[in-house]
């Protein structure tokens, strides 16, 4: 499964909250050596009950709008 995911890093919390059309993740972590996108595998991965491995960005690693794949 696809999903479009916006990062906001640097946040107060972390937390997921669903949008429309895509998943918006509040992020603590900084957008500096990848911390971010670690931070959010593991975040999606406690969302959708599945391991991290299972967790892989497609599209957006440098950027704040993502698409990540989720495999069961």
């Amino acid at each position: 499964m696809k999903i479009g995911v916006r990062v906001i890093p640097n946040s107060k919390k972390n937390e997921i909250k669903k949008e429309e059309r895509w998943l918006k993740v509040c992020l603590t972590a900084t957008a500096h050596e990848g911390k971010a996108n670690k931070a959010l595998i593991g975040m999606l991965a406690g969302f959708f009950q599945v391991s991290k491995s299972r967790i892989r960005i497609l599209k957006g690693f440098k950027s704040k709008n993502k698409i990540v794949e989720v495999s069961q």
